[in-house]
């Protein structure tokens, strides 16, 4: 039985499935404060290091367990939580700008949910302003800020997506995302050329010409 669970786990993370568009958290996920989760992962990772014969008494490794804790809460994984959520302000869009504005080429790192390991890769957003436009530094904020936790490259598309359109209250928003996995390229199959991209819009992107003019814009 327990063979035919890690089968199981194996076929998820080897076809990097995933199961929610939403990150999947637990309920009481804030309930305890950064200082304390840091604590926690520092004795755990501690563990797994003692596990794999690793010699924690040694001056190069005894901070290991602490700084992959303070790694993990305040940097690698900081956008699990809302508290770290970029502010977007929008304005009206005074001067009637109504073709489409394109950031390209966003560079972002995340981690992969199945195995921890990096992403990293590049976001090109777009979208066409129905009376509101965004700072544009607040795209580049709002792409790290869900690449900052464990990912699948399709739902971070979506959810930069979903964020944006809410923002800015309109359908016709694109995104792609071109990123390396290192799942892909140091495990497994270990190939080291392969990238991946994932692409989602709606709106006035449902047409062809809207998204192949995009796509001309970040070639």
């Amino acid at each position: 039985m327990a063979e035919n669970k890690y089968d199981i786990y194996d076929t998820i993370g080897d076809n990097h499935v995933l199961t929610s568009i939403e990150t999947p958290l637990k309920t009481d996920a804030f309930e305890i404060s950064d200082a304390e989760k840091i604590e926690k992962i520092q004795g755990y990772f501690k563990g797994i290091m003692e596990t794999l014969g690793l010699d924690l008494e040694d001056d190069s490794l005894k901070g290991t367990p602490y700084r992959v804790a303070k790694m993990y809460v305040k940097e690698l994984f900081s956008g699990l939580d809302p508290k770290n959520k970029p502010s977007i302000s929008t304005f009206d869009n005074k001067y009637n700008y109504n073709k489409m504005l394109v950031e390209k080429n966003i560079e972002f790192e995340s981690a992969c949910e199945h195995h921890f390991l990096p992403m990293r890769g590049k976001a090109h957003v777009g979208y066409i302003s129905s009376g509101k436009v965004i700072g544009l530094s607040k795209m580049n904020r709002i792409v790290q800020y869900y690449g900052k936790r464990p990912q699948v490259q399709e739902r971070l598309t979506i959810q930069i997506l979903k964020e944006l359109q809410a923002a800015l209250k309109t359908e016709s928003v694109i995104v792609i995302i071109d990123a390396d996995h290192l799942c892909v390229s140091t495990r497994g199959v270990q190939d080291k050329s392969s990238s991946t991209v994932t692409i989602e819009y709606g709106g006035e992107f449902n047409e062809k010409s809207q998204r192949d003019s995009f796509l001309s814009l970040c070639s």
